[in-house]
């Protein structure tokens, strides 16, 4: 199968084009690498991948419809995974528009490409923000996301509803999944698990929002590239059985009711308490953190909690990594890269 994937210089990309080309799928992967974090590890990542023959890179921002498009149709894709983003949540505050050109301009372009040549499946990244002020937990699919918190979650359910309709207007099997605070080896420098050792490494003091009364559903890398992989074989269509063999209805199976289009959680549908988190750090590294307790910052949310029973029943997985298990191997990674 051919791969066309956005963001395989980021954290997730890196790891599903990985996964697919050692599985022996054919990926090319494009991105713009960004100064948003260390581009040197953007370019290690893709590095490893080029290592394989099954791996292409190109380097192209989401926004240069031409470069994409000739890309593009030069390697007519069965199937493309649209990752690439402005991630972040607190920095949507300070550059709104990296969201706005990204996230909202970069996924236009993407789905024109799939309009004009038609891969047999669309698979794009969405985040559990999108779930925003809801209080019902854990968070379904189904459930409402009409008051996101901040441009960040804002953009994803604008890039879930824009894929949606032209999954209805062009007949395009779509599929969004929302993540679930992903962690694990290769990961972002922005993301609390990396901060979180390297200050206690550093002797430095780590931050913790709303005084630690906060629960994360923490999803392991690893688990997440094979759930995506494995949901690229479930090709959203109308009556299809599902992962046990069993008929179900469109709804069962998470399907739009006028288009062949599906949104999937993707997490371990286990909150963890983040001092258990920062506690699970520190047994690792043998040594305490310096804490700095701070109030709630704007745009968080105090509990994320992932409903995962339509993922498992599409492709008979869930993700189940303990946090002790996945932060160990995380930090073996971080000491790894940067030799300490």
């Amino acid at each position: 199968m051919r791969y066309f994937i956005t963001g395989t210089a980021g954290f997730i990309g890196f790891h599903v084009a990985k996964r697919l080309t050692e599985a022996g799928h054919t990926v090319c992967g494009v991105d713009g690498m960004t100064s948003y974090y260390d581009v040197a590890l953007k370019r290690r990542r893709h590095a490893m991948l080029l290592q394989s023959p099954h791996f292409s890179a190109h380097e192209l921002m989401l926004e240069d419809m031409e470069g994409l498009a000739r890309v593009y149709a030069q390697f007519a894709p069965d199937v493309v995974i649209h990752l690439a983003a402005q991630a972040g949540v607190r920095y949507s505050l300070e550059n709104p528009r990296a969201y706005v050109d990204s996230n909202l301009v970069g996924t236009f372009n993407i789905l024109e490409l799939a309009r004009a040549h038609a891969p047999g499946h669309l698979l794009l990244a969405s985040t559990s923000s999108v779930y925003g002020g809801n209080t019902k937990m854990p968070f379904e699919e189904r459930d409402p996301t009409d008051h996101p918190l901040t441009l960040y979650a804002a953009t994803k359910k604008a890039t879930e509803v824009m894929a949606h309709s032209y999954a209805h207007l062009w007949n395009l099997p779509t599929t969004a999944f929302r993540f679930f605070t992903v962690y694990g080896p290769w990961g972002r420098p922005d993301m609390a698990l990396f901060k979180f050792t390297k200050g206690i490494i550093e002797n430095q003091p780590i931050e913790i929002y709303n005084n630690g009364d906060m629960q994360r559903d923490f999803t392991y890398i690893d688990d997440l590239a094979k759930a995506i992989v494995l949901l690229c074989d479930a090709v959203p269509q109308r009556g299809v059985a599902d992962a046990s063999g069993a008929a179900a209805t469109n709804d069962d199976l998470g399907l739009s009711p006028v288009a062949p289009f599906r949104v999937v959680n993707i997490g371990n549908g286990e909150p963890v308490n983040l001092l258990a988190f920062v506690e699970a750090i520190e047994t690792v590294l043998g040594k305490k953190a310096i804490r700095r307790y701070l109030p709630m910052q704007p745009g968080d949310v105090p509990r994320t909690f992932a409903d995962s029973r339509l993922l498992e029943r599409l492709t008979g997985f869930r993700p189940a990594t303990p946090v002790a298990q996945g932060v160990e191997k995380f930090v073996r990674w971080y000491r790894d890269y940067h030799n300490v």
